[in-house]
């Protein structure tokens, strides 16, 4: 099975080659690197590390960079599609573990989880965040009568059938994309495993803060609004077809 890594970038010139560097040899077949209009030396420093490079000509948001991560992967015919933040925040050396239970057929789609076994506290996750991330994924348990540990996890592994059967290009330009994708597997029947990783918070690494969080707070309100208008048939949308 091909397994094509993707990389949704911004300004991550000081962190992508020690990304890059960690991701395991002879997991992964294909490096794939977006740019989202980044305003530092990333195009540069992706090129040189030989990396397979898209470019956005303007910033259109971190949804929208997976959009086009997955979009080039499957032209290119991955069978597995990993998901690694190039601001090394998650930690490559899980691919292997990402990756196995889809390669084994017991899932469509595995998760990295900050929450299990203390991750997320432990690498420095702000306890307002911890806390915060804790109330949305019990919302959203509740809403879609499943159980996961986190919905909100960057560190991802899909298979190419589960992408290509949810409409992922019809999802939020913006950071609501993570969740929105979930909610499109679970309607389309997927199973979904979950890893525990660590995680690194530190100034290079990308993190939301505090107001755009609160944002981010209210789109899942709004996503687990539409899927419960959804499934009851009381309005019916085409991106959760």
């Amino acid at each position: 099975m091909k397994v094509t890594a993707v990389l949704p970038a911004y300004n991550a010139e000081k962190t992508l080659k020690m990304t890059v560097a960690d991701i395991p040899p002879g997991v992964v077949d294909e490096i794939i690197l977006v740019d989202d209009a980044s305003r530092d030396r990333t195009v540069e420093v992706a090129r040189g590390l030989d990396l397979k490079v898209f470019l956005h000509k303007k910033n259109l948001g971190y949804g929208a960079n997976q959009k086009t991560c997955f979009a080039e992967a499957l032209a290119a015919g991955a069978d597995i599609v990993v998901m690694v933040h190039p601001d090394y925040q998650y930690d490559p050396r899980a691919i292997p573990q990402l990756v196995e239970p889809i390669k084994e057929g017991r899932a469509d789609a595995v998760f990295g989880s900050r929450m299990m076994k203390g991750g997320a506290l432990e690498g420095g996750m702000p306890r307002w965040k911890y806390n915060a991330n804790i109330f949305l994924t019990a919302l959203e348990n509740i809403s879609f009568g499943v159980y996961l540990s986190e919905y909100h996890s960057g560190f991802r592994a899909y298979s190419a059938r589960a992408l290509k059967a949810v409409n992922f290009k019809l999802n939020n330009n913006g950071f609501i994309f993570d969740t929105e994708i979930i909610v499109q597997l679970l309607l389309h029947n997927f199973k979904i495993e979950e890893i525990p990783i660590r995680t690194r918070y530190f100034d290079e690494a990308s993190t939301i803060k505090f107001w755009p969080c609160v944002g981010y707070g209210l789109g899942i309100l709004k996503t687990i609004l539409k899927y419960a208008l959804h499934v009851r048939n009381i309005l019916r949308f085409k991106q959760l077809e």
